[in-house]
């Protein structure tokens, strides 16, 4: 016989999750999904096994909107090791190369920082998850195979250097230094690492990295696996539903409609509607969230030049 299938409840929301060093982000989805209890369940952007910190997941309806996480700025803090060089690029891979900092200053590191600030040209990690043929590239490095990746544009908004530790200060072979990055969607902070690295012609691997912020949420409202597995107890999945943000928080950043009963009834039918508010909300092409006299969210829009709300994902219910 085949596996018992897992239902679940029908639970709709975003739970902001603190995920621990160790487990993949799909790990950390599986266990949340059990935890609600929950039918259906994404998360926004994985994290390394490395990594720690904020893990926005989706359940339910929430899902269709999370492409808006997966796009949104993220920042982190980050602990890059300068002398070493690993096959990952990062503290789980093995020692590739070894290489002098004797010497290397505070200011020489912040220098060559500058040149990772603003819109960049970044050439993605084998060891990242970003897919070719249908597979992610960490599989295939695994199997010892590279592919050619083309550079991509990326924006590191603020790079910081926040702590620089020499190797007479560590009375090591290597050096260390600190950062916080604000970047957009598709920056590798591995591989920032590792492209200072060769600038610095030292090599260099990450060796911390901490997700503080992915989009609106920040790790001061995100929740643990551990606190959400003594919180339930032995108890229902329904103690734990007030961690639970509204379906529409991923979009939160959106403005918003409120449509009369006879065009929200239209609207969720999937058929655009003509509405006086669009000339006062935004501009052709703007993006809102639509929601009926009674303020349920129905899902998303796009405004037209004409004054039409177009739906572009709907609720199912």
């Amino acid at each position: 016989m085949g596996r018992k299938r897992f239902k679940g409840r029908a639970l709709d929301g975003v739970l902001v999750l603190h995920k621990d060093a160790g487990m993949t982000s799909n790990d950390a989805l599986q266990q949340a999904k059990r935890l609600f209890f929950a039918a259906k369940a994404g998360h926004t952007g994985a994290l390394d096994p490395l990594a720690t910190g904020v893990l926005p997941l989706c359940f339910g309806e929430a899902t269709k909107f999370s492409q808006y996480l997966l796009d949104a700025d993220k920042r982190y803090k980050s602990t890059f090791c300068l002398g070493v060089s690993t096959e990952t690029g990062d503290a789980d891979g093995e020692v590739r190369e070894r290489q002098s900092v004797d010497g290397l200053t505070e200011a020489a590191v912040a220098k060559a920082l500058e040149s990772f600030r603003g819109d960049i040209k970044q050439v993605p990690s084998m060891y990242s998850a970003l897919k070719h043929n249908g597979q992610p590239l960490y599989k295939l490095a695994r199997q010892g195979i590279t592919v050619e990746r083309e550079a991509r544009d990326v924006t590191v908004h603020e790079l910081k250097l926040l702590q620089f530790r020499s190797a007479k200060d560590l009375g090591e072979d290597y050096a260390e230094l600190d950062v916080e990055v604000f970047c957009s969607k598709g920056t590798y902070i591995r591989s920032i690492a590792e492209d200072l690295g060769e600038l610095l012609g030292c090599g260099a691997h990450v060796s911390m990295l901490h997700r503080m912020a992915a989009g609106p949420f920040e790790e001061a409202s995100a929740v643990s696996l551990e606190q959400l597995t003594e919180e339930r107890g032995e108890g229902l999945a329904e103690v734990l539903d007030h961690h639970l943000l509204a379906t529409d928080a991923p979009v939160a950043q959106l403005a918003s409609i409120v449509l009369p009963d006879d065009s929200a009834y239209y609207f969720k039918q999937g058929n655009a509607v003509m509405d006086a508010q669009v000339y006062r909300i935004g501009d052709e092409g703007d993006m809102v969230r639509v929601f009926d006299s009674a303020e349920r969210f129905l899902g998303v829009a796009e405004l037209t030049d004409d004054g039409r709300v177009a739906p572009k994902r709907l609720l199912a219910n």
